[in-house]
């Protein structure tokens, strides 16, 4: 629809993911417009991410170096370790301030249909990082999607030989702000079989 340098920009931005064709234009034309040291400014990221930014080779989270901060951190309990899918999910962890151990970047999900299988995820690596015997948790904190809980399934076969490590999954259930009556079934059933005990009471038999 544009000629030249213009529409070369709108496809690709429109290749970056959640930027559609609208997306893609409206950013297009407000770097048109903005400011040169802006856009130098955002070239220069764009370049130092290829140029500075690799996987750390422990968990294969985003480094600066061979290993991340968080790898490098020796305040951190090396005897539990957090499995996410991406780098992001890190990110999302460490915003809650509540979990004290590692992590492990499997690099996606389980997906036959997106072409993606176990042997297309750090699987390998994570066996290895057991076989020292000084991990004593496994905690799989996989997306709750088909893909996500594929994964997890699949981690819990693999892992299941490791008798000497506990295997746990995040629980999930409803989320705060949100109404009974809008929630699907299997948001419900996670619900009740992730419940805790808010009094000296035992569960009654119809919800164990």
């Amino acid at each position: 629809m544009y000629e030249g340098v213009v529409q070369d920009l709108i496809d690709e931005l429109g290749r970056l993911p959640g930027v559609g064709p609208k997306g893609a234009q409206r950013i297009a034309f407000h770097l048109l417009t903005a400011d040169p040291e802006d856009i130098t400014r955002l070239a220069e990221a764009l370049l130092q991410i290829r140029e500075k930014i690799s996987f750390c080779e422990v968990c294969g989270n985003v480094a600066e170096a061979q290993r991340c901060r968080i790898c490098l951190d020796e305040r951190r309990d090396p005897g539990v370790i957090c499995v996410v899918e991406q780098s992001q999910d890190v990110a999302a962890i460490e915003r809650t301030r509540e979990f004290r151990g590692r992590y492990h970047v499997l690099g996606g999900a389980i997906n036959p249909i997106g072409g993606v299988g176990p042997e297309d995820l750090r699987l390998r690596e994570l066996v290895a990082r057991l076989a020292d015997g000084a991990v004593g948790e496994v905690i799989i904190a996989t997306d709750p999607d088909l893909e996500g809980e594929a994964t997890a399934t699949y981690l819990t076969r693999l892992l299941a030989p490791y008798e000497e490590v506990m295997v746990s999954r995040l629980a999930s259930g409803l989320p705060v702000g949100g109404d009974l009556e809008y929630a699907d079934e299997v948001t419900l059933g996670r619900a009740f079989e992730g419940r805790r005990q808010v009094s000296g009471q035992t569960p009654s038999p119809a919800t164990r």
